[in-house]
């Protein structure tokens, strides 16, 4: 099976079908989504900012760390799964689009990020755990992770904004003018009211 098979295959399963065709189960997923990611971003921007000496210089990163990261990695889970679902609806678009494609590189990216950090100053972390901020590498690391993350949510947000599965709209019949917006027909009261719209 091919990328464009599978894509299509998941776009019509039933529990694709299921979220798509429901007024409510869209939006939840959705609404959840945008918790988890604002909570992921939320925590892991604590423990950047920390390292950048700008908030919290007097606490420990190591016990920050272990207080904060475990809620980011909820909601990282929370977040993936629920952007899973809203994949599905929609899958071969999505695929397709710009901002999905660079929000998921952006996602990667800051994978790699973390693992720089973890191979560079987090190694030598109980030589500088209580200083005001991290060595300049670790430094380096919170100031891309800062800016790949705000990115990443902006990607998302463009996503909703260009893979809409709005109609297209259908042209006005031959004939009709700006004229016949500003038209108004008396009602049974005296007063006026706007005529029927026409047939398309």
């Amino acid at each position: 099976m091919d990328i464009a098979a599978f894509l299509e295959w998941l776009e019509a399963s039933g529990l694709a079908t299921r979220i798509r065709d429901s007024n409510y189960l869209f939006p939840l997923i959705e609404s959840t989504h945008v918790f988890g990611l604002a909570l992921v971003f939320g925590t892991i921007a604590i423990i950047d900012l920390r390292l950048l000496g700008i908030a919290s210089t007097q606490r420990s990163v190591r016990r920050m760390a272990s207080d904060i990261l475990k809620w980011t990695w909820a909601a990282f889970a929370l977040t993936a799964l629920t952007g899973s679902l809203m994949f599905i609806t929609n899958a071969p678009v999505y695929y397709h689009n710009f901002f999905f494609r660079a929000k998921m590189l952006l996602l990667a990216l800051s994978g790699v990020n973390m693992l720089v950090f973890e191979l560079t100053a987090g190694r030598t972390i109980h030589g500088w755990d209580r200083a005001p901020s991290a060595p300049r590498t670790g430094k380096v690391v919170a100031a891309l992770s800062l800016v790949m993350w705000v990115s990443i949510i902006f990607m998302g947000r463009m996503i909703g904004f260009t893979t809409s599965r709005a109609a297209v709209a259908v042209p006005p019949p031959a004939g009709l003018n700006f004229d016949d917006f500003l038209q108004r027909t008396p009602n049974d009261s005296g007063g006026t009211k706007n005529p029927p719209p026409r047939n398309k």
